[in-house]
């Protein structure tokens, strides 16, 4: 049987050669012949076990096909270069590398690539970081995964066998019983105590032939150009060494004499400052510490506020941003903009004129008649008074039953009528200043009005003035369910706006319509606390300023227009230009907010110019200025043109800062306004008093 086993194995060893030489001589790519070395390599050692096993019962069959495996697994292996384990180098200079098993030379692989082409490979090639240059053929070889592993074992210092465990049990090869007789008791050599005498016959010659001339050193190797990165490096004493971004930590300062456990007597502090020196900050003391004498250094004591100092010193490590600020050389002055000079803006007011006097409280509104020859203020005092404004005469006073909040005159010139809120109540005042006919068609207008067939019910309480109140100008009286807090008119003079800043209530905003004494509430829900509002000069828009938001509604299509971010945490007051396209707002953090409603719905430019909250802001009518009034007792007047052209952006600069107000009880200037035709600005204050500055 076995006999019979190893003829079959023979014959079958013989077919595998003759396919093998066959296919060899077939293939012409290297690629393919290196393919069929590695699948004729495994498949040999599967015949190894065959023919080691009827080795020992038919040696004579089994021998002869044993010689042709051998042959044939000897030819299946991919040996191609047979110099041996020699360094490469020697053949650096030949165009061959080495020999195959015919002795015939095995010439370098074409390698024609520069640093760029190098750089390329490494960037497109995916497998460029596991491909090596094998020395021995000068091919490429990619690592298998199985290699790649092998290697990263090594860096890491592990074994390189995955299965072999290096924390096996030691075997005890000795046991812990001490015997009698050592293992060994060989002594040891002559020769392992004198240094070797053929190693020193060796050195010897040497030297002599270095001596002779017989041995020369090696030349040293031709140095190639080098390559590198040149940002990876910078000189700090070059050029680019500026564009370096990282500075390095200060190093602490080095101990001196008053650190020291035995200081000189100067270094000591007398009492007096030491009392000083604990009544410092912490941060404005001059040293740390109090310096301490002691008799040895055996006697200082540990320092209390070691461990402190070490963690300030980590933090400051960590968390100081160390990084050199590129600085431009620029003059200053080239980075403010260039402004025309105030002088060129005018005219302007610059001078206090005229005083008008006589409220013995804060005047917290005024208003100008639309021919500009009569001021109305409202006073906490309880009183509203009329002013002649070319003599600062006050020509009728008219009291009411609480601290006035807010005065308005009515801007049509042919209406005569003031609205004068206190409390919960809006009156509708006929002062009978100028024409006397424009005062008859004002009280014409009112008493014109027929009630309609069918009475609804109303938000506010209309009813006429009469006896008294009616000899002093009272017309109709507005009972409001809340305070209010600010009355504004229409362009057209028949509508009224009235405020009552309520957080809790949809009920903040309501429209009265003088003529046909209708009021309504143009809100379902207020979003936020209501502070002011103002009809648009032009188009049909209503503007409603809340704490932190101005709202634009379309009172024709009923609906949210735009809403302007003033980006301000308090508004106080708001105001419209003449033209309709630009309002500027006024808030408690002392800032003004000018908008371009055609530009953005974020402040076009913010002014901070006072040092206190804003009370009122202003715009004229005519002339490009504007004005806002502050706690800290000054009105600033700043030129703002507006173009025709909508690319270019309005001019704003300030000209002029005009004081006069006294600060009462922390308040200075409450309210501001323009001369409807003079370049001239009124001004009311906390000390009771009206400004007029020309």
């Amino acid at each position: 049987l076995y006999l019979l086993y190893s003829i079959l194995l023979l014959i079958f060893n013989l077919i595998c050669f003759i396919l093998y030489v066959c296919i060899w001589f077939c293939i012409s790519r290297q690629k393919q012949k290196k393919l069929l070395h590695t699948g004729m390599s495994k498949f040999t050692l599967i015949l190894t076990s065959l023919n080691l096993q009827v080795l020992d019962k038919c040696k004579i069959f089994s021998s002869v096909s044993l010689l042709v495996f051998i042959t044939f697994s000897v030819r299946s292996q991919d040996i191609r270069n047979t110099v041996g384990n020699i360094p490469m180098e020697w053949y650096k200079d030949y165009p061959h590398i080495g020999y195959d098993l015919d002795g015939k030379k095995l010439f370098k692989p074409i390698r024609n690539k520069d640093e760029l082409d190098e750089f390329l490979d490494k960037m497109e090639n995916p497998d460029y970081w596991r491909t090596v240059q094998d020395k021995m053929t000068g091919a490429d070889i990619r690592l298998s995964d199985e290699q790649v592993d092998l290697v990263h074992r090594l860096q890491q210092g592990k074994f390189g066998d995955v299965n072999f465990n290096e924390y096996e049990p030691a075997i005890d090869f000795f046991s812990n019983e001490v015997m009698i007789h050592p293992v060994t008791n060989r002594p040891q050599d002559k020769r392992s105590f004198i240094p070797s005498l053929i190693e020193k016959e060796k050195v010897g010659k040497l030297v002599h032939a270095i001596k002779m001339g017989w041995i020369k050193p090696r030349r040293p190797k031709e140095t190639t150009p080098q390559y590198y990165d040149l940002w990876a490096k910078e000189d700090p004493n070059s050029i680019l060494g500026r564009h370096k971004m990282h500075v390095p930590a200060p190093k602490m300062k080095l101990p001196g004499h008053e650190e020291s456990y035995n200081p000189p007597p100067e270094y000591l502090m007398s009492e007096e400052e030491r009392l000083a020196w604990e009544q410092q900050d912490p941060e404005d003391r001059k040293l740390s510490f109090l310096p301490q004498k002691f008799a040895c250094l055996r006697a200082v004591p540990a320092y209390s506020r070691f461990i402190h100092e070490r963690f300030e010193r980590c933090l400051d490590l960590y968390l100081c941003p160390r990084q050199r600020k590129m600085r431009v050389n620029v003059n200053p002055e080239d980075l403010i903009p260039k402004l025309p000079k105030p002088k060129d803006l005018q005219p302007f007011p610059t001078t206090q004129s005229l005083v008008y006097r006589g409220h013995s409280s804060l005047v917290r509104s005024i208003s100008v008649s639309p021919s500009g020859q009569w001021l109305v203020s409202g006073s906490d005092d309880c009183t509203v008074r009329f002013w002649e404004v070319s003599t600062a005469r006050c020509l009728k006073t008219v009291e009411v039953g609480g601290a006035v909040k807010g005065v308005a005159w009515n801007p049509n010139p042919s209406i005569c009528l003031v609205a004068v809120s206190y409390d919960d109540t809006v009156v509708l005042l006929n002062p009978g200043l100028g024409d006397r006919l424009v005062c008859t068609a004002s009280d014409q207008l009112i008493s014109s009005y027929e009630e309609p067939e069918e009475v609804k019910d109303q938000l506010v309480q209309w009813a006429v003035a009469e006896g008294e109140g009616h000899e002093q100008g009272h017309r109709l009286i507005l009972k409001h369910p809340k305070a209010v807090r600010q009355v504004t008119w229409h362009g057209k003079g028949d509508y009224l706006a009235c405020v009552m800043p309520d957080n809790g209530s949809s009920l903040q905003v309501v429209i009265h319509q003088v003529s046909k004494r209708r009021t309504q509430n143009p809100f379902r829900k207020n979003k936020g606390l209501v502070q002011c509002v103002s009809f648009h000069p032009i188009r049909p828009y209503f503007f409603v300023a809340t704490q932190r938001y101005v709202r634009v509604y379309n009172l024709i299509k009923q609906e949210l227009t735009k809403k302007l971010m003033a980006n301000c945490k308090w508004i106080s007051s708001m105001a419209i230009h003449p033209g309709g396209d630009n309002v500027i707002c006024g808030s408690y953090d002392c800032r003004l907010a000018w908008f371009d409603l055609d530009l953005s719905t974020k402040p076009y430019k913010v002014l901070r110019h006072h040092k206190k909250a804003l009370r009122s802001v202003a715009y004229h009518r005519h002339y490009p200025l504007f004005a806002s009034g502050s706690d800290d007792g000054s009105v600033i007047v700043c030129h703002g043109m507006v173009y025709n052209d909508l690319l270019q952006n309005p001019l704003i600069v300030p000209v002029k800062v005009l004081k006069g107000h006294t600060i009462t009880h922390d308040l200075g200037v409450l309210d501001v306004t323009f001369h409807p035709t003079q370049p001239w600005v009124f001004s009311s204050g906390s000390d009771g008093t009206v400004r007029l500055f020309t």
